[in-house]
């Protein structure tokens, strides 16, 4: 690492540490004392308001009204006003594949590289995935049960995913428990804590850019009927550049496994720490789907994200109106906003049971609405119905452990027994 770099870094850690001296509660989030349990801080800092400005000058929104409006507004982006994107330095002398992607992007870019994108991750291709993804929960339900005890997050809810989206990309033989630390390595990079991993980043970024340039020069001789080999075809009909090609591959393998391995290891979690919940999904699993909706409320994989307004503009609050100046950051809290209570009753209690008119924030709204949404409830329906058909006796058989991230919600490892 060189000094320049060692010098941004130690300036970031030290900058977060005064915001912090200052008492600063969005900077205190971060910490890792919070990462177990971040509600109890999380819940201070939605006493502040459902919109305010931090120390550190960036606006939070709390509360569901809200950051559903922010995530709607089309005078909102995920660039600043100008078009910069919302990092000016890169630490990365190997650009990662998952940044620079649309999802970083404001329209025309954001719409024409998302709609080559769209048809695979459609609702209406979910049936055509059905099948595959049962058998593939099948066989590694098998594995857990020959086993008897084991790591859930490890043989269950990293490999299923990762499968999948690896199928549907259209990668071969791919190594589980590589990308698996892959995706523990991304997610650590996209958290405000987690500045010292450059060289961790710097790894996965070298091995992922060449595993897409093998496969987009296989494809564009071979083509196949996965996404790579559609996205070749958007290259060669100038639909898209190279680096965009790259970049949009990387950013669906991401989006393709990270939320959907923290949506199976905390739901599994939840429901063995509520056992008369467990016990009816093992007596009803047509209660899956609700199990999924209900687990991402209430342990949103992604807890956050980043807004920038790119005009003034006047938010009702329901408590007032503020009013927000031209390119400012707007930090939209989702995992806060699907716990308020003025959206969902009783919102700090799991239930599979709830009743609401409110969809969750889990996938954001508006249009940077989470492209991977249909599959990632595909597979969570599938997997907690197999689970509870298959494996009624699952139980835990210690404690779980969090992953380091205050962005990405979810257990790094769960044991259980079957």
């Amino acid at each position: 690492m060189d000094f320049k770099l060692r010098s941004q870094l130690a300036g970031q850690r030290m900058a977060l540490q005064v915001l912090r001296l200052l008492g600063d509660p969005i900077s205190e989030y971060t910490a890792a004392r919070w990462r177990a349990d971040p509600y109890p801080q999380l819940e201070r800092i939605r006493q502040r308001g459902p919109l305010w400005k931090a120390l550190s000058g960036v606006w939070v929104a709390t509360s569901y009204d809200v950051c559903s409006a922010l995530l709607r507004d089309r005078r909102i982006g995920v660039r600043h006003a100008d078009g910069r994107p919302p990092y000016s330095i890169s630490m990365h002398k190997v650009p990662p594949p998952w940044m620079h992607t649309f999802l970083e992007m404001d329209a025309p870019d954001h719409t024409r590289l998302r709609r080559l994108a769209t048809p695979a991750f459609s609702r209406s291709k979910m049936p055509a995935y059905r099948s595959r993804i049962e058998a593939l929960t099948d066989g590694l339900v098998d594995r857990m049960r020959a086993l008897g005890q084991f790591d859930l997050v490890r043989e269950f809810a990293g490999p299923l995913p990762i499968t999948v989206i690896s199928d549907l990309l259209g990668i071969p033989d791919s190594d589980h428990e590589t990308f698996a630390r892959y995706g523990r390595i991304v997610g650590a990079s996209l958290d405000m804590e987690a500045m010292g991993r450059v060289e961790e980043v710097r790894e996965v970024s070298i091995a992922l850019r060449k595993l897409f340039a093998d496969l987009i020069e296989q494809r564009s001789v071979n083509p196949g009927d996965d996404v790579i080999s559609t996205l070749v075809d958007a290259l060669r009909e100038d639909k898209l550049t190279p680096a965009e090609l790259m970049t949009t591959a990387g950013l669906l393998l991401l989006a393709g496994f990270e939320t959907t391995v923290n949506l199976l290891g905390n739901g599994v979690r939840l429901l063995l720490d509520h056992p008369e919940q467990w016990r009816a999904l093992c007596a009803d699993p047509s209660l899956a789907p609700q199990v999924v909706e209900e687990v991402l409320r209430f342990e949103t994989p992604f807890q956050y994200g980043a807004r920038f307004t790119h005009e003034p503009i006047e938010v009702d609050t329901g408590q007032g109106i503020m009013k927000l100046p031209a390119d400012v950051e707007v930090l939209i809290l989702f995992g806060l906003a699907n716990r308020d209570p003025e959206a969902f009753e009783q919102p700090d209690s799991f239930t599979i049971w709830r009743a609401t008119d409110r969809e969750h924030l889990a996938f954001a709204n508006g249009a940077h609405y989470c492209l991977g949404a249909p599959l990632a409830r595909l597979e969570g329906e599938i997997a907690f119905r197999t689970l509870a058909t298959r494996l009624p006796s699952l139980r835990r058989t210690g404690p779980e452990e969090w992953r380091m991230s205050s962005l990405v919600r979810g257990v790094s490892a769960l044991p259980v027994a079957a």
